[in-house]
């Protein structure tokens, strides 16, 4: 039943991002507020420069409209973001997230190019010894992701990858469906975390 509800919280959002899909005033009021406010940590066309924050350029705009969702309700934790969505309306988010699911992602690179075999082994392969599943199972070989479920990681900061994953394992981050990812990343050791974070870095 939790699984049917989540999906059809994402297909609302997706149903509302055509409703806003012509409406210019809404393109213009989200396109000013990327390059005022969103730019300092995510890059007026969302290809942030500093690790700590993630590239939002290219990204499924459903999985950007939830997240933002999920800061402002509390769901997702995070001061700044809090901080940051707490006077949008939900025409807002979903200008927002329509605006910076159009722009081109810049491709990423590893920061440690050492690791990236061992992976590839991971994000294709899993973990059998441990229950860890393929990633590409649900980010696609590429790493596009799958719409409207799953996110794109291909090219993201390597840093804030092994972040989210080590969020999730801590349970710090808790707004997965089904807790899908909090019970992969607690099988995860730190090397591994490490390992599969540079090469979906340099996923293209």
């Amino acid at each position: 039943m939790k699984k049917v509800l989540a999906m059809a919280a994402v297909i609302g959002m997706v149903a509302a991002s055509s409703a806003y899909a012509d409406n210019s005033s809404v393109s213009v009021k989200a396109q000013k507020t990327a390059s005022t406010v969103c730019a300092a940590c995510h890059g007026a066309n969302g290809n942030s420069v500093s690790p700590l924050y993630p590239k939002l350029a290219s990204q499924h705009e459903a999985y950007l409209a939830k997240q933002l969702h999920d800061f402002k309700s509390g769901k997702r934790k995070n001061a700044i973001m809090s901080a940051m969505v707490m006077s949008l309306s939900a025409e807002d988010i979903q200008g927002l997230a329509a605006y910076f699911s159009a722009q081109q992602e810049k491709p990423g690179s590893a920061t440690n190019p050492k690791l990236i075999a061992a992976g590839e082994k991971i994000y294709r392969g899993g973990v059998a010894e441990t229950g860890v599943p393929a990633c590409m199972g649900c980010h696609s070989p590429n790493g596009a992701g799958i719409p409207v479920l799953f996110p794109r990681v291909a090219g993201q900061h390597a840093a804030y990858i092994a972040a989210q994953l080590k969020a999730f394992r801590a349970g710090t981050r808790a707004n997965d469906p089904n807790k899908m990812m909090r019970q992969i990343a607690l099988r995860m050791t730190d090397p591994e975390i490490a390992a599969v974070s540079q090469y979906i870095a340099a996923l293209h």
